[in-house]
């Protein structure tokens, strides 16, 4: 009891004390804004960062969502990069024994890495041996995470409520709503019980289509809790260098089709997709295969919607505005009757100068000129009333990240036209019996 006490004083301490840091932080980012005038978005994304997790999240959220922020936010926030400081082991000792209280340590890992692999708001991840010989890593959440995470979504719920009230208009944005699904977002991603379903969720899945090319980490269930989470440990390297690529595989183009067909299955076929997945969460391992790691953020997405956006692709290619039309409305929500021809024309309007002679030229755009081509394309939707689904930004999100991949590993190819790529798949009836 008196260990709950202690907790408790210490959560409430800590949440005076955030308070008080987010109120230091903002007086000097006004004091900034008066003496240097940066751009709002700019002066924003700053504070954000000198704030540290919660808002660092947030960045992330916004930068992820052009249906909800103004352009030059989303752009802005497009550099809001989850790297924070390492936390000294000792304090990573501190959580272990915590959530393992009354087991010894010992008996669970032969050692332990005090220099971390990596360090990001939430968590910093240590590699290490169990007692039983296998190499792991251990996601450890950073202390105090918690507490302080609820403290700035209390503030910012209190903060756009009181925005609401002052101006009237701000309630059509919803703003309180916005804050309600990042704290929805935020309070799952802070719970590794969740993000190890993720993860057997896709084993499974690579189990069932039987994708023997690629990997997930295996879950140690037995030594994970809601702020450590031990896996696997996979050996492999970045799939940004192609120089280093090309030493374990023959033909790079592959190992980024083989990677995108399995993220394209998991569309289709997973409770839920891995929307993160950057440089740092994509690697090639020693054997060949494509190792998929960090399943914090997920997205979910009714597969009706993913099929609606190759059409809408196919459409584009063909320059059919009407077809074009039609998918935009199966992959948003409307509470309106649309009319699709006069949504056609402003498809057409928008794309004509886009396009100009190739419509093929889009799928080879840079990530900048794809980005704004979604922001258009949302910005025109709204105008209509379509609501795209949350998960359709953390989509377009991936196929950017996509993109520069494909920069690296297949320069010279349109990876869209190859016909390696499966943008659909679906899973063969008897492959479903044997699991």
């Amino acid at each position: 009891m008196n260990h709950m006490k202690k907790n408790i004083l210490f959560d409430g301490l800590r949440s005076v004390a955030r308070i008080g840091e987010t109120a230091f932080v903002a007086a000097r980012a006004g004091i900034k804004y008066a003496t240097e005038k940066p751009s709002n978005a700019k002066l924003m994304r700053e504070t954000f960062e000198s704030l540290g997790s919660t808002y660092i999240k947030l960045g992330q959220f916004i930068a992820s969502t052009p249906s909800l922020f103004p352009r030059e936010y989303v752009e802005e926030f497009q550099g809001c990069l989850d790297q924070t400081p390492t936390l000294p082991f000792s304090y990573i000792q501190e959580v272990l024994a915590e959530e393992f209280e009354g087991r010894d340590l010992n008996q669970i890992f032969a050692s332990i890495d005090e220099t971390p692999l990596a360090s990001a708001s939430i968590a910093q991840v240590h590699a290490a041996r169990l007692t039983t010989g296998e190499d792991v890593v251990i996601k450890v959440q950073k202390p105090g995470v918690e507490t302080i995470l609820y403290t700035d979504l209390n503030v910012v719920h209190w903060a756009t409520k009181m925005l609401e009230k002052a101006i009237p208009k701000v309630k059509f944005a919803s703003l309180s709503e916005i804050v309600e699904e990042i704290k929805i977002r935020m309070v799952r991603e802070v719970d590794f019980i969740e993000e190890a379903q993720n993860l057997d969720d896709f084993v499974e899945y690579l189990k069932i289509t039987n994708n023997q090319a690629a990997t997930a980490p295996k879950v140690y269930h037995q030594f994970s809790t809601r702020r450590i989470l031990t896996m696997e440990r996979l050996y492999g390297v970045s799939l940004t260098d192609f120089d280093i690529v090309k030493k374990f595989a023959k033909d790079p183009s592959q190992v980024l089709i083989t990677a995108m067909n399995t993220w394209f299955g998991s569309l289709m076929l997973c409770k839920s997709f891995h929307a993160d997945l950057h440089a740092g969460n994509l690697m090639l391992l020693e054997d060949g295969r494509i190792g998929f790691i960090d399943f914090g953020i997920v997205g979910q997405l009714n597969p009706q919607v993913w099929t609606a956006c190759l059409a809408f692709m196919d459409a584009l290619q063909k320059t059919d505005y009407t077809a074009m039309a039609e998918n935009m409305l199966k992959m948003g929500m409307t509470k309106t009757q649309i009319d699709t021809q006069v949504l056609a024309q402003d498809l057409e309007r928008l794309f004509s100068g886009v396009l100009l002679a190739d419509p093929q030229e889009i799928l080879a755009s840079k990530p900048s000129d794809l980005n704004d081509i979604m922001l258009d394309m949302v910005a025109v939707g709204e105008r209509h009333g379509i609501k795209f689904p949350r998960d359709f930004a953390l989509l377009f999100k991936q196929m950017l990240y996509f993109d520069r991949f494909m920069r690296v590993l297949a320069p010279y190819t349109d990876i869209y036209a190859d016909q390696r790529l499966k943008m659909v798949q679906t899973i063969e009836p008897q492959s479903l019996l044997k699991h």
